[in-house]
């Protein structure tokens, strides 16, 4: 896609005054990382202090309707029924054979109101299916121009908010309306932070002011390289249409008690026969960076593939997300290797996270 059909945040000329370097995500053009900073810079101002991304090309998109969260809840994989207004939940949409459609966010406002924030690329599919699935008396809007949202990050994010005069909610994945705006106790880093949903035209400002009070601006380069380190999916390389929830290890966010979700008979299945690979982590022993679909050794036989890959800026190795064969028998604490651009390099299977999550 040239750079002239992807579309643009709110942000989009702030980005460019600080000399940011861009990116295609998901059809949307946006900021890999900064002039003056850098991936590196980026990553540790997050995990030291605080950092602001803007994440607004991930879709929005509100259910309305007597009894959308219910029906919210018997298309989604986690368990609504699990949280109270106020909370947010991490959930999947899967098709029919346990692939997942998507990973987003679901904000539950009440039994009649739910906010869903998907990923970029995935929008479309989502809302499609689920007006698709809706009762009469249900809708399902696409709001994913009408907001943006930006991602306060770091162990100074509480001090940041605290002086812009917004509220800090105090749980992890509570949310807050504030004026015109949501706070929610959420990210994608591992650190103590907060998301933003920011009405389209009132993105600028808030943006202006964050950096006024010294928050660091943030590329997407920096936010994959902190997930992985966390061992959090990304969708399209951990999670896909190919990869379940239950070979992710994601099995955490399904309800699994539910009478009916999307996927469920399917998923149920590969759960009590065990699935035949399983998403593991990799912690390089030597020099390499790792990145997306290298294959992985075990006694000279390839046993897997990576999917996720990079340097890990805090522990300063390579490390990666991979799928290997259960058949293999590995377990944590193993040897593989990793085929590098043709050379083998060896790593160590572990647990992620790789570094420890301040999170909660």
């Amino acid at each position: 896609m040239s750079a002239d059909a992807l579309s643009h945040s709110p942000l989009h000329e702030r980005h460019v005054a600080l000399g940011a370097k861009f990116a295609a995500f998901g059809g949307w053009e946006m900021p890999l990382e900064y002039a003056g900073g850098g991936v590196i810079k980026e990553h540790t101002a997050v995990r030291e202090a605080s950092g602001v991304f803007d994440v607004s090309h991930l879709g929005k998109a509100r259910v309305r309707g007597e009894g959308a969260a219910a029906f919210v809840n018997a298309c989604l994989t986690n368990d609504l029924g699990r949280i109270a207004p106020g909370k947010a939940q991490y959930t999947l949409c899967c098709d029919e054979t346990g692939g997942v459609v998507d990973d987003l966010i679901a904000y539950l406002i009440s039994d009649d109101e739910v906010f869903l924030i998907p990923n970029a690329a995935n929008t479309a599919s989502v809302v499609r299916l689920l007006q698709a699935a809706a009762p009469s008396g249900i809708t399902v809007t696409d709001e994913h121009r009408s907001y943006a949202v930006l991602a306060v990050q770091g162990p100074q994010s509480p001090e940041v908010l605290a002086k812009l005069g917004l509220p800090t909610p105090g749980d992890y994945m509570a949310f807050v309306p504030s004026g015109e705006l949501i706070v929610c106790r959420t990210g994608y880093t591992g650190e103590h932070g907060y998301e933003l949903v920011v009405p389209w035209s009132a993105a600028t400002g808030v943006w202006d002011s964050l950096i006024d009070a010294g928050v660091r601006p943030c590329g997407l380069g920096a936010r994959d390289t902190l997930r992985t380190e966390m061992g959090y999916p990304l969708h399209g390389q951990d999670l896909t249409l190919e990869i379940t929830p239950v070979q992710a290890r994601s099995g955490w966010a399904v309800g699994w008690g539910k009478p009916s979700f999307w996927g469920r008979d399917a998923l149920v299945a590969e759960k009590a026969e065990g699935p035949r690979r399983t998403l593991r982590g990799l912690e390089l022993t030597g020099r390499g960076i790792p990145r997306g679909h290298m294959p992985v050794y075990a006694g000279g036989s390839p046993i897997g593939e990576t999917t996720s890959g990079t340097f890990s800026p805090t522990k300063k190795v390579g490390i990666a997300l991979a799928l290997l064969d259960t058949a293999a028998g590995i377990t944590d604490g193993d040897l593989v290797e990793i085929d590098i651009r043709g050379r083998r390099t060896e790593a160590r299977v572990v647990k992620p996270p790789f570094v420890q999550p301040s999170v909660r």
